[in-house]
């Protein structure tokens, strides 16, 4: 098939323009990144978004696949000298590569199998007389074929040769496969049950040990749940259909004579060719096609937690002073300034079993006073809540410096990997991880790509998906997320470059040591001094580099290089400076679009360029908004039937969602659970780091299981929000007082001294 008619059809499957289709293939094929296409070249594609190319770019490749395959098949049938026209058309017509593989089963290189050796022995006339159904001569027929010579004794012996040969034709015509494929997808069964000997040890299974559903309606989290029982050698799995309506399906389609011994033979032939060929093989396609299925839903599931994380609201650039919590080996402790950088690290110890509370006190206002601090971030592993408690117990110190506790999912990950000991290789794993806590609530984007995405604990079995699939869906989440916020360049780790729009790892690495070799960057032009970086890299990336102090006003937006020469024009036009049309917005109003337009820069660029001139570089992410536990509640026995709590959602499922209510034990509310009316998904109501209320119903400390419910709470979480809404605006107008450590570390060194 021509490319033209590859193009075609992938704008037909998708249901969008020709045109759009065929301009963003060749923006693809060109090298285009799809956040470069969406963002600097709308007029190219009919201002087709993310998700759109996305989907271009994943249908055009399995449409060069499936013609890459076709073209393969179409020469191997060809060589051997058994491509008719027929065959021809029937290959060029498949849709899908499952029937291409169901035409090419019959010609493709085997094994020895029963009907391999019953053509040996010369048995395939027989077995084509039978399935032309013309005589009912069979037995004679038969003894035709009696042959010492190729072991041929009795006519029994003839036909059961010919009954293999057609069992075998039978299971490999594709009409037939087909049809059984369907009636798989459409009423078969998925069963799994217990294997003798394994209550004890597959306890976590117990609801899969007698259990049956339709495999159509079999929701992902399930299925996986089933194949995980199944591989850990806990479950038998079985996907079943009515077979004898399997059998009289296929003997509908071949038997044209119901009368006679051809029909017995054929008969006999397909509940053998069925049992033996047909059934194993469609079912192992069954299995394979659900698993698939089941991945991408867990994939997609994954890929959305995983991308609100990412978007989380950042603090913002605050001198922090993070802790990492812990009992009896201590709180590390490590001062920030704003650009993240480690100013000093310590060990306090203010709980049980030193319990050295005014040493830790004077510690934590000591590095306040010293640094400035703006912000104190707590983990919120293990002794979360108590040194939460400990912090906001030092009376003294100012409430202009929030105490905000965060997830340090991942921290240790982080801690132990080659990223940390490179930055840090000083520090042991406990400081590297108080490191990432402080900077994970200043940036959590720019902290979190140096986490392997997997180690966060978002989504669902996703140790059990496909993981090529996961990780190149998770590197696009990355991506786009990275390029929808935008990257300083003069503060980026080379992880969070590598991720920007055409540079990967390597470039990354480079534009780092040239950084660090010739200071700041000045101006994006400059960054095709860094060895490696081409013309074509530098046209993908430049739009997403931010320079805040560059030497160009719109170094710092996201207004790529190659239209400054318009907005110097509107400059000129209005006669102002560039600065002028940045700050005054009634200067702005004045520019006229229409003057701009070109054929390469149409109205969509030109409004983006605006934009971009009133908020430069402007931030997609929300507003960063303060959130406290309640005070009462530390561990899970403080939590009783019918308690109202404020909590974090830490991770969303197909079957509801986690959230965090501050007893080191996420409670799940049930999909049933999470509104007044009816939702077939949880997304649809809740997001990964959301802040909701939450109702307990049930509380299992022994098998620290906590059930919650959010019904009823439709009015409390939009007064939640609201109220966090406040709080940040307060937090924001309280202006930090360095005069208020001073005071408040005075009034705790008398205090000592008494």
């Amino acid at each position: 098939m021509s490319e033209a008619k590859l193009f075609l059809k992938v704008a037909t499957i998708l249901n969008l323009n020709a045109q759009d289709v065929t301009a963003t293939i060749r923006l693809l094929d060109e090298g285009g990144t799809v956040p470069f296409i969406s963002r600097y070249r709308k007029e190219v594609t009919g201002n087709l978004d993310e998700v759109q190319i996305i989907n271009i770019k994943n249908e055009i490749d399995r449409q060069r696949q499936l013609e890459q395959r076709r073209e393969s098949i179409l020469k191997s049938i060809e060589s051997q000298g058994k491509l008719t026209p027929e065959l021809a058309n029937s290959i060029y017509d498949a849709e899908t590569l499952s029937k291409l593989e169901d035409l090419y089963l019959p010609f493709k290189p085997r094994r020895r199998t029963k009907a391999t050796i019953a053509r040996e022995k010369n048995l395939e006339p027989l077995a084509q007389f039978i399935l032309q159904q013309k005589s009912n001569l069979v037995f004679e027929e038969a003894e035709k074929f009696l042959s010492v010579e190729k072991e041929v004794k009795s006519v029994l012996e003839a036909l059961q040769g010919a009954r293999d040969i057609i069992a075998e034709i039978i299971s490999e015509d594709a009409i037939v496969r087909e049809t059984i494929r369907e009636q798989f997808k459409k009423t078969a069964i998925i069963k799994s049950k217990l294997i003798k000997g394994k209550e004890e040890v597959g306890e976590k299974f117990t609801d899969y040990f007698e259990w049956e559903e339709k495999l159509a309606t079999c929701p992902s989290h399930r299925m996986l749940a089933m194949r995980r029982g199944e591989k850990e050698d806990i479950l038998i799995l079985d996907i079943v259909i009515d077979n004898d309506e399997a059998l009289n399906l296929i003997e509908r389609k071949i038997i044209t004579n119901r009368n006679g011994e051809c029909a017995t033979q054929i008969k006999e032939a397909v509940e053998d060719g069925y049992k033996r060929l047909l059934q194993p093989s469609i079912e192992a396609e069954m299995r394979l096609f659900t698993k698939q299925v089941a991945d991408e839903k867990a994939i997609v599931v994954f890929a959305d937690n995983f991308r609100e994380l990412l978007l989380a609201s950042p603090l913002g650039q605050k001198s922090i002073l993070a802790l990492d919590p812990g009992f009896k080996s201590g709180c590390k402790v490590a001062a920030l300034n704003k650009e993240g950088k480690l100013l000093e690290d310590t060990v306090i110890y203010p709980h049980e079993p030193q319990r050295r509370l005014v040493e830790a006190e004077m510690v934590v206002l000591a590095f306040c006073q010293k640094y400035n601090l703006e912000a104190i971030a707590i983990g919120n592993g293990t002794a979360s809540r108590e040194t939460e408690a400990f912090v906001r117990n030092i009376d003294v110190l100012p409430k202009s410096i929030p105490v905000i506790v965060v997830s340090e999912a991942g921290a240790s990950v982080y801690s132990a990997s080659d990223v940390a000991r490179e930055e840090f290789p000083d520090k042991d794993v406990t400081v590297r991880g108080a490191v990432s806590i402080g900077r994970r609530l200043a940036d959590p984007l720019a902290e979190l790509v140096k986490i392997d995405p997997k180690s966060i604990g978002v989504g669902q079995y996703q140790h059990d998906v496909d993981q090529t699939h996961l990780k190149n869906k998770l590197d696009e989440v990355v991506s786009l997320c990275v390029n929808a916020v935008g990257v300083e360049l003069n503060t980026a780790s080379k992880e969070l470059l590598s991720y920007v729009s055409g540079i990967g790892p390597t470039l990354a690495q480079n534009i780092v040591l040239y950084r660090n070799e010739h200071g700041e960057f000045k101006s994006r032009k400059q960054l095709m001094n860094v060895p490696r970086m081409g013309e074509k890299v530098f046209e993908q990336c430049a739009g997403f580099l931010r320079l805040l102090n560059g030497n160009h006003p719109l170094d710092k937006s996201a207004v790529h290089p190659e239209s400054y020469y318009i907005v110097e024009k509107m400059a000129t036009d209005l006669n102002c400076s560039i600065n002028d049309l940045m700050e005054q917005k009634e200067v702005r109003k004045k520019i006229n679009l229409q003057n701009y337009i070109t054929e390469s820069i149409g109205l969509p660029t030109l409004k983006d360029i605006v934009s971009e001139l009133e908020k430069p570089g402007r931030d997609p992410r929300k507003s960063f908004e303060i959130f406290s536990f309640d005070e009462k509640v530390h561990k899970i026995s403080d939590l009783y039937e019918g308690m109202r709590l404020p909590g974090i959602v830490t991770n969303v499922t197909n079957f509801g969602a986690f959230v965090d209510v501050g007893v080191h034990q996420d409670g799940l509310v049930h999909i049933s659970q999470l509104s007044d009316t009816f939702i077939d998904d949880p997304n649809k109501v809740v997001k990964v780091g959301q802040h909701v209320w939450v109702n307990v119903t049930e509380v299992d400390a022994k098998r620290k299981r906590i059930a919650l419910s959010m019904k009823g709470e439709t009015e409390g979480n939009k007064q939640l929000e609201t109220k966090s809404a406040k709080q940040q605006t307060v937090s924001k107008e309280a202006e930090y007082n360095p005069n208020d450590i001073n005071s408040a570390l005075a009034a705790l060194k008398n205090k000592f001294k008494k």
